[in-house]
Parts: structure tokens; C-alpha cells; sequence
């Protein structure tokens, strides 16, 4: 079978990805989720004038004054009445400006006796001068948040000010990880010999810690069918259900049959990058099976082009894959092979470093990179101080 380019493999992956069902989640607890909906503006921000600053509200064609002071405006509690002429109100920062006024005087550049108000220094320079326009923020009805768009802080506070209580978003994901290998034994477990300990499974899900899924741990799964076949049947309820190991094409390589003997449809388990060419993906009932492979720097870069993406998508992200950058190579790299090649890299002040060793099973310098330099097929040996592609890792 062919290798399939990278990109032809995410697109024919997030074909697959069908967002999951919307639900009203109250704002405060939909932090990380993506907007199924637009949201829109309910009320005007500001709703009215605004002071931008402690001081006092006048009208500017009454400068230079002096002025009468007859009220006060704070926030929370507006003066009623309306200005006249040389009259002031004192006013703070978030009060609403009095019928009348239109500018603020300052009240560094103001001196007060009882309820006169005389200008001391320049005052205003203009009318309308620290004053928040009604309106000025955004309108009702204007576009808050895209659909599609992840609500970040910011975004749940202008949804939150925008008039909304409940945000119509794409519930977490359910992600199941089944570890393959007669070889593997729990982290911290005693270790016979041959044996090593299983990282992959809480890797994986400590690389899916910031996205919305709730991440049940399929086990470690020993090379027998049989065993495969439950495990499957077990996550029959997941979104996604992730395997590592046992997707290439040895003896005991046997995710993709106990797959296919269960009905699964297969639709591509080989890709042409440098770590992770072992990759398959498909459909079990209504979930989506991601194989990635076993060595765990394989397992690591395939997760970051493959796994993050596909939570992204079923989560509603109008932009699933992960961005890139631009950076100087500190040094140069040779020329690459016939696949596309992920490096290690660590990224700092705009210069990447190439990782010490670039083994798909070394951890060690996978543990100190936050990049991966992105190199296509075929590219040609690069020298120091040439700009490259990178993906962070941070």
C-alpha cells in the first residue's frame, strides 16, 4: 500500500470527524469548549456615556467655569437629574454621565470649595474627553464569538457581558487508550525480563489534558486477538478510541485484524512521516479508531498531527490542526529523506536547536524539546540562519 502524505492523511481523518451533539453549558464552566453557534451581543457595551475617569461631569462649552456642583454619579447609582448651564456633578470611573455633560474634568486639574468647582491647570482638551462612548465596546446584535471558535477567557467574559448566561457548545469528548504489548507493564510496576513500563498511555493523556475529553484508560492489552476484540467491544461508548502499538504489519502486529474481525472499516493505516509511519485510522460503530504507534516519540508527534487535531474537530474547532511558525536554524541539518520528517527541536527567542538525538524511542530528548521542526519530503540539506517551519510543542 501506498504511504500517504501528511496532509492528505489529517484531511482523509478529519473527513471522519463528525462534531458531536451541542449542549447549553452555563458560562462559567465552558472554558476550553468550542462555540457550536454563534454568539451574539444581547445588550449595548457600554450601554450608555461612560466616565473614564474620578473627576467631574460638565459640559464642555461651559469651560473654563467655575461650576456649581449638584450631584453626584457613581457606578451602580446614577445621578437622575440633568446639568444645566455651569452645572457639575462629581463622578467616578464606570459612572454614567448626567444628561447635559458630555466631557470629564479631571479632578487632578479641578479645585472644589463646598459646591463650587473652578478649573486649576489646562482641564479638557476636547469635548467628549475621558468618556466612554455608549455603544463604543461592541452593539447589540454584533458578533461576539464565532462559531467554531474555542472560548478562551477573554471570549467568556465578552460573552458574559454581552448579556449571556449559557453558551450552546460541543459536549467533552469520551477518549478511550488501549495500550498493545505482551511487553509493557504498569508505570512503577516490578519488571521481569524484556519488560518495560507502559508511557504512552499517560502520556497521551496528559497531552490531552487542556482539550475536553474524559479519558478512560483501556489497559495494557497483551498481542492475542481475543484479548483485542474485548478491549474493543469494552469502548464500544467512546468518541475515540486510541491504541498504541500493534498497528504495523509484524506477527504480532494484530490491532488491524481484531479491527477488521469486529466490522470495523479501515480507512488508511500507513503515513509518509519521519517518526510515525505506522499510523491507521477508521471507524468502529459510531466511533473513530486512531492506531498510532508504539515507540513513544512516534506515539508523541502523531498525537500532536493526528490525535489533537481529531479531538479538536469532533469538538467543533473551526481550525483543528495545529498551527506553525517560522524559525532560525542554530545550526544546519542534513537533507531529508523520501518521508516527511518532525524533529525534535528546542525553540527559544525566535532559533531552534535540533534535539540531541532524534531515535523514535528517545525520550530523554524528547522531554527537553518544546518544537518540532517540520521538514517535507525530499528537502534538501539546510545551513544555519535559514528560516524554517516549526510546530511548538510549549
Amino acid at each position: 500500500m501506498k504511504l500517504l502524505p501528511v496532509a492528505e492523511a489529517q484531511a482523509r481523518l478529519l473527513a471522519l470527524a463528525r462534531p458531536v451533539d451541542a449542549t447549553d453549558m452555563p458560562i462559567g464552566a465552558a472554558a476550553g469548549l468550542w462555540a457550536s453557534e454563534d454568539v451574539v451581543a444581547k445588550r449595548d457595551q457600554p450601554s450608555a456615556d461612560l466616565s473614564a475617569m474620578d473627576g467631574y461631569a460638565i459640559a464642555f462649552s461651559s469651560m473654563p467655569g467655575p461650576w456649581t456642583v449638584i450631584g453626584e454619579s457613581a457606578a451602580g447609582r446614577a445621578f437622575s437629574g440633568t446639568l444645566a448651564g455651569t452645572e457639575a456633578a462629581r463622578i467616578f470611573t464606570g459612572a454614567p454621565l448626567p444628561g447635559g455633560s458630555d466631557t470629564i474634568l479631571i479632578q487632578e486639574d479641578a479645585t472644589r470649595d463646598g459646591t463650587q468647582l473652578s478649573l486649576r491647570g489646562d482641564g479638557p482638551a476636547r469635548q467628549g474627553q475621558h468618556v466612554r462612548k455608549a455603544r463604543s465596546d461592541f452593539a447589540s446584535g454584533d458578533l461576539l464569538i464565532a462559531q467554531g471558535a474555542v472560548l478562551t477567557p477573554a471570549r467568556i467574559a465578552v460573552a458574559a457581558i454581552g448579556g449571556h448566561g449559557n453558551l450552546r457548545v460541543r459536549r467533552p469528548l469520551r477518549v478511550t487508550i488501549i495500550a498493545t504489548g505482551d511487553e509493557l507493564v504498569p508505570p512503577g510496576a516490578p519488571l521481569a525480563e524484556a519488560q518495560i513500563p507502559a508511557s504512552n498511555t499517560v502520556m497521551l493523556a496528559a497531552l490531552l489534558r487542556d482539550l475536553p475529553v474524559a479519558i478512560e484508560d483501556g489497559g495494557i492489552v497483551p498481542d492475542r486477538i481475543d484479548a483485542l476484540q474485548a478491549a474493543f467491544r469494552a469502548a464500544a461508548d467512546a468518541d475515540i478510541i486510541v491504541t498504541t502499538g500493534g498497528a504495523s504489519v509484524g506477527d504480532h502486529d494484530l490491532v488491524h485484524p481484531a479491527l477488521e474481525s469486529l466490522g470495523a472499516s479501515l480507512d488508511f493505516w500507513r503515513v509518509a512521516m519521519k517518526p510515525g509511519k505506522p499510523l491507521m485510522a477508521g471507524t468502529l460503530g459510531t466511533g473513530i479508531v486512531l492506531g498510532l504507534p508504539g515507540n513513544p516519540v512516534s506515539a508523541f508527534v502523531t498525537a500532536t498531527l493526528f490525535l489533537r487535531p481529531l479531538v479538536r474537530a469532533l469538538s467543533g474547532a473551526s481550525e483543528p490542526l495545529p498551527s506553525t511558525h517560522r524559525a532560525t536554524l542554530a545550526h544546519a541539518i542534513p537533507a531529508g529523506g523520501d518521508r516527511a520528517e518532525y524533529l525534535r527541536a528546542h525553540w527559544e527567542g525566535g532559533t531552534v536547536h535540533l534535539a540531541s538525538s532524534q531515535d523514535s524511542a528517545a525520550l530523554a530528548a524528547l522531554a527537553s524539546a518544546n518544537a518540532l521542526i517540520v521538514r517535507s519530503p525530499g528537502a534538501p540539506a539546510a545551513p544555519a540562519g535559514e528560516s524554517v517551519e516549526v510546530i511548538s510543542l510549549a
